[in-house]
């Protein structure tokens, strides 16, 4: 099953919810609009996730072409944290018998 395109989740949205199209729309845009402002702060969605920016440390690399070391320098990063509970409504859980083996 292919994934949603963003015309067909406000499609879904909008039949479930009755709103229109144009107004399930302006909601994902400003809530995107905030989102980009916010994530400095950390940004959540409720029941899906966070948005927080990672400072990430200067480490060492390796080219794959020729394979010489390189140092990669520290940067920072926005990452996408999965909330809990979508984790656990899409991923199933291991069994305490695949982790014994």
């Amino acid at each position: 099953m292919p994934a949603l395109s963003k015309a067909e989740t406000f499609n879904r949205i909008a039949e479930k919810t009755g709103l229109k199209r144009t107004e399930i729309r302006e909601v994902f845009d400003e809530m995107a609009k905030l989102a980009y402002k916010e994530a400095k702060n950390g940004f959540t969605i409720p029941g899906i996730g966070k948005l927080v920016i990672v400072d990430r440390k200067a480490r060492l690399g390796r080219n794959p072409a020729t394979g010489a070391q390189i140092q990669i320098p520290a940067k920072r990063v926005l990452k996408f944290r999965i909330a809990k509970q979508a984790k656990d409504s899409t991923v199933p859980a291991k069994s305490t018998a695949a982790r014994k083996k």
